[in-house]
């Protein structure tokens, strides 16, 4: 029989005295919501933990950092692509039943997701079937003549017959290519292959069975045997031409029906940069889609320190005329559901192809602050790009928005990621994990609040929204509804404090935010 453990007089005294100075208008730290209402991670595995030394991340470096999502209280991870490639992003995959070298083998991925499960938090990858590699084993065979039994696998045309097609596309916010067809080695009079993105993506032909046979037999493979949770759709829309997006929609219809034969609560979500109306049509088979809308309106109400809606218009986001976050947030909300009854919005502030929010705000912490507390109240999955939680800054070109993330002082960050030299995520621009979760008032722990407050309370997980009365444009406000359940949230988008002109009866975040009956500048309460 083991003695039982005393504590000395002072240590007892020392640990009430610590659990008396906790601040309690924070919410208590819980156990992260069960996803997909809970909030999910994007990582870029090339840039997050280095565990062999390198100077590339790995899957054993990943697995040392869980802990870290653990307590963050994140519920899944969207792994960016981690499939044999040629290239750093790894978005041209070559072998599709395999881990990419550099990131580890099988075993080391298979590890990663068993202690990522017993965290409770979910594995989602990156699964690119629009398109593959140039080198992937299929494409080496079609391109050698009309009849090889690959050839059909890719889509071909005889120059004559795409000459008016050759000219420039526009340049769209998921491509900044302007060319859809190429030649095979640049032999310019035979048949051209058709690539969305660049020659060097051909696109794969998903009017030939054998390619969905062989697609779904993916699927099989890693939601099977593997063990995944889900995948995340890349270029989702570009199944088909744009010309055929009734094919496209009825692919993924198909695709979710293959897939939930296999894993009956497999998660999907969907790439797709367009408007409601053509998204509302995907959601049928993609239950799941990034709201690339809404991102533009968070980011450019806190820009322009008022509530605005944004869309998508060609290469960039444009304010909409007599439309606010909110209205239109609840509209698509309603054009998405009436698709599909179990509708998940994926919510983001950013992403692997987009500038860090980090920079568009110039460096301000408030900004960032208070784009993060809006992202969190709103209703959808959460997604946090790797390193948004500490401010890492990034333009594009894409390899300076996925550089790596800094986990402390570079003498002893013994995991930090040197496959890059970074431009912008620097330590004299960015303050590392280690020093951001030491201080209070860090982006981090500003993160870290509204997680755990978000993971504490089931109407901001699973409510819906509702307009909440306000007629100042400084002010972003609307309510989060859950049966008889309902709690108001108020974000002061402006650099001066705003008069409330309500009484709260009860405040569950954010008291200290209210002076005088005013909400202090960039800040927010959540009341009932």
């Amino acid at each position: 029989m083991k003695p039982i453990r005393t504590f000395p007089y002072l240590t007892l005294l020392l640990i009430l005295y610590s659990c008396n100075q906790k601040n309690m208008n924070e919410p208590e730290a819980k156990s992260s919501a069960e996803f997909p209402d809970g909030v999910a991670y994007e990582i870029f595995i090339q840039s997050w933990a280095d565990g062999n030394d390198d100077g590339i991340g790995d899957f054993k470096g990943a697995t040392q950092k869980l802990d870290y999502l653990e307590e963050l209280g994140v519920s899944a991870v969207w792994l960016m692509p981690i499939m044999p490639s040629p290239s750093y992003h790894k978005y041209d995959v070559t072998d599709y039943k395999a881990i990419h070298p550099d990131y580890g083998t099988m075993e080391d991925f298979k590890t990663f997701l068993s202690e990522a499960h017993k965290r409770n938090i979910k594995v989602v990858i990156d699964m690119i079937i629009n398109h593959t590699a140039a080198e992937h084993p299929w494409f080496l065979e079609a391109k050698k003549g009309k009849d090889n039994p690959y050839r059909d696998f890719y889509v071909w045309a005889d120059r004559d017959s795409i000459a008016n097609q050759i000219a420039k596309k526009e340049v769209s916010q998921d491509s900044d290519n302007i060319t859809q067809w190429h030649a095979v080695d640049n032999q310019k009079e035979k048949e051209h292959y058709y690539g969305f993105f660049w020659g060097g993506m051909p696109d794969l032909n998903f009017d030939n069975p054998k390619v969905r046979e062989e697609i779904y037999d993916i699927g099989r493979f890693w939601l099977e045997d593997v063990g995944v949770d889900g995948f995340r759709l890349d270029a989702a829309k570009h199944i088909f031409p744009d010309d055929r997006l009734k094919d496209s929609y009825e692919f993924w219809q198909e695709y979710r029906d293959e897939m939930r034969k296999i894993k009956p609560d497999v998660y999907l979500v969907g790439e797709v940069w367009a408007s409601s109306e053509i998204v509302k049509e995907f959601a049928k088979g993609l239950p799941a889609l990034f709201n690339f809308d809404l991102a533009g309106s968070i980011q450019q109400s806190v820009m322009q320190g008022k509530d605005v809606a944004a869309t998508i218009e060609g290469p960039k986001w444009v304010n909409l005329e007599n439309e606010d976050l909110v209205s239109r947030l609840i509209k698509q909300r309603e054009v998405f559901k009436s698709a599909t009854d179990d509708y998940k919005d994926a919510i983001f502030l950013s992403n692997h192809d987009q500038n860090r929010v980090m920079s568009n705000f110039k460096g301000d912490i408030k900004k960032a602050k208070m784009a993060a507390s809006i992202l969190f109240t709103l209703p959808g999955t959460p997604y946090i790009y790797y390193g948004e939680e500490i401010g890492m800054l990034g333009k594009k070109p894409d390899p300076n928005i996925r550089e790596p993330f800094l986990w402390t002082n570079a003498e002893n960050d013994s995991l930090r990621t040197s496959w890059m030299e970074p431009k912008f995520t620097l330590e004299k621009s960015v303050h590392p994990l280690s020093q951001q979760i030491e201080n209070p008032n860090s982006l981090w722990n500003h993160y870290y609040k509204w997680i755990q407050l978000r993971n504490s309370s089931e109407v901001l997980t699973k409510g819906e929204i509702e307009e909440f009365n306000n007629q100042n444009f400084n002010l972003l406000a609307f309510s989060r509804v859950l049966g008889d359940e309902k709690v108001h949230v108020i974000h002061n988008l402006s650099s001066n404090s705003q008069s409330l002109k309500i009484m709260p009866k009860e405040i569950l975040f954010g008291e200290e935010n209210i002076q005088n009956g005013n909400l202090k500048a960039n800040s927010s309460i959540v009341f009932k």
